[in-house]
């Protein structure tokens, strides 16, 4: 997945997930995400993950009415550039995979 930051924000963002919540850390693993990486070029974002769990669509509902998921965003979110408009993250197109 792909985003992008304010400029001003950058720095607030990088902090905070270098130094998560620790609950934001066992809910992301209670929902079945593993090999979660957030990688960052100037004020572009790249996120991936895996998903092993059986029921995606439940483990994202957990994830996002969770509490204190939704204190996390209030810090996080709004560094996102298109926050206003409730845009946070675009899909890639794989273009090639090598197992």
């Amino acid at each position: 997945m792909y985003s992008k930051l304010k400029p001003d924000k950058i720095e607030e963002y990088v902090r905070l997930h270098r130094e998560p919540w620790k609950e934001i850390l066992e809910l992301i693993s209670e929902c079945n995400i593993t090999n979660y990486s957030i990688s960052i070029r100037n004020d572009e974002l790249y996120t991936y993950y895996e998903y092993v769990g059986t029921d995606y669509e439940a483990d994202m509902e957990k994830m996002n009415s969770s509490s204190i998921m939704q204190k996390w965003w209030t810090h996080t979110k709004p560094c996102f550039l298109y926050h206003n408009e409730g845009k946070y993250y675009e899909d890639l197109e794989e273009i090639f995979y090598l197992k």
